[in-house]
């Protein structure tokens, strides 16, 4: 038996143990892998939204990151099952589909609350704190059971985890965190399923029939999956449109990390104090009686939310727009504008009282080699072909662009409301 046997061997006939999900069903896994699923910190993500202060507008939205990363395990084994059918000469081993499996289980390990809407603070990735937890806290166990090196699985999540004596994690590295990769297929159908919209659903069995392996860039996909390319493009965009940035999300994100960056400069916390956390941790954690401004977080889980106020198309040409993307402009900005809303009503107005929101920045670009079935020649990588559909007058640049907002909220004062409606905040801001 080759390796490209034992490779397929391993995924039709290792993985009989059912696990039941409500987006995919019937999601098999092997022993040794619900082995490290039973980890108390493979467990503590069940303890984490995936969608944070989403539930606040969409009551499903209260999945969590472990429902998310067993869905993105699952897609994760059917699309390497399809790619070693299909790859008589990809670098496809036992030892790197067992490593790669695990670290598609585990690639949210290091999640904290609103890591990805705090991420502008200077905190540290995600998948660096989960490349560290797995090559300390979960290195016995993976050990033990998978007969994998903890290193490799995290390189492949990581890549701040060198790769020494790894010369085929970056092709897993692609495939797992790429444009056609298996966690976006699962949150994208995952976060539609649980908001109760139509927009992300994605037609995985017909991707994962039009997908071949690349050396170079992990995925390959034939000119017939062009449209499933379009599709999850589309589909992210409509889902930052309606739901990830939904303009409630965003005042809800927004006062969160108002709340953490005024706690920051104050010294009144540091960046790893939110490590580790799940959501009752955090909230318990970020009170107001450790730090005033605090009270931020806590009227976000009381669901009293500032009132939007005003709101401008960001503009990238506009260096007084990229400007405020530091969140220490921000924090100065807010306080300008507290300062002057607190000389019309007579009264000092606390700079937590104002919020200014720039969301980050999102790429809708990707580029994916297009090969023809049976022969492997690559005809072209992602580019006119696709861009005669969809994306005709529109691209990478433009998506972004069009949903993109700053924005400033306020406490819902009625006082504070009418001098605010009387400033020209835009004038204050772009000081």
């Amino acid at each position: 038996m080759d390796e490209r046997e034992k490779v397929l061997d391993h995924l039709q006939n290792d993985y009989t143990e059912p696990v039941r999900d409500p987006v995919w069903k019937h999601i098999p896994m092997s022993r040794p892998l619900l082995r490290v699923a039973e980890h108390a910190q493979f467990q503590k993500l069940d303890r984490i939204r995936q969608l944070g202060p989403a539930y606040l507008v969409y009551p499903g939205a209260t999945h969590t990151r472990r429902s998310h990363s067993l869905g993105v395990f699952h897609v994760a084994r059917r699309m390497i099952t399809s790619l070693a059918r299909r790859g008589t000469d990809a670098p496809i081993t036992l030892n790197g589909v067992k490593s790669f499996l695990c670290a598609c289980l585990l690639h949210d390990i290091g999640h904290y609350p609103f890591a990805h809407s705090l991420k502008d603070l200077g905190v540290d990735a995600h998948e660096d704190i989960a490349a560290r937890e797995i090559t300390d806290s979960l290195s016995t166990v993976i050990r033990m059971e998978l007969q994998v090196d903890p290193a490799f699985v995290a390189a492949i999540i990581s890549r701040g985890a060198p790769p020494k004596g790894m010369p085929d994690v970056d092709f897993y590295r692609r495939i797992l965190s790429g444009v056609l990769d298996p966690d976006k297929l699962d949150y994208l159908n995952r976060d539609a399923y649980f908001c109760g919209v139509p927009y992300g659903i994605q037609d995985v069995d017909f991707i994962l029939e039009e997908i071949f392996p690349d050396k170079d860039r992990g995925v390959a996909i034939s000119p017939k999956g062009i449209t499933a390319l379009e599709d999850i493009l589309f589909s992210k965009y409509l889902m930052y449109k309606t739901v990830y940035w939904h303009k409630t999300v965003r005042i809800a994100t927004a006062m969160i990390k108002k709340a953490f960056a005024m706690g920051l400069a104050n010294g009144a916390i540091t960046r790893s104090d939110l490590y580790g956390l799940d959501d009752e941790e955090f909230f318990a954690l970020f009170s107001s009686s450790r730090y005033p401004a605090f009270e931020l977080i806590e009227k976000v889980r009381r669901r009293e939310l500032h009132r939007q106020v005003w709101r401008v198309p960001f503009r990238e040409e506009d260096p007084s727009h990229r400007r405020i993307e530091d969140i220490k402009q921000r924090l100065l900005a807010e306080e300008r504008i507290a300062r002057e809303a607190g000389a019309i009503t007579g009264e000092r107005v606390p700079t937590e009282d104002i919020v200014l929101d720039v969301p980050e920045r999102v790429s809708f670009d990707f580029d994916v080699p297009v090969v023809e079935p049976g022969s492997g020649r690559t005809l072209e990588a992602h580019g006119a072909q696709a861009k005669s559909s969809v994306f005709s007058g529109i691209g990478g640049d433009d998506w972004p662009r069009s949903i993109r907002y700053i924005s400033v909220s306020a406490r819902r004062d009625e006082a504070l409301l009418t001098a605010l409606g009387r400033l020209d905040l835009g004038g204050i801001i772009t000081q």
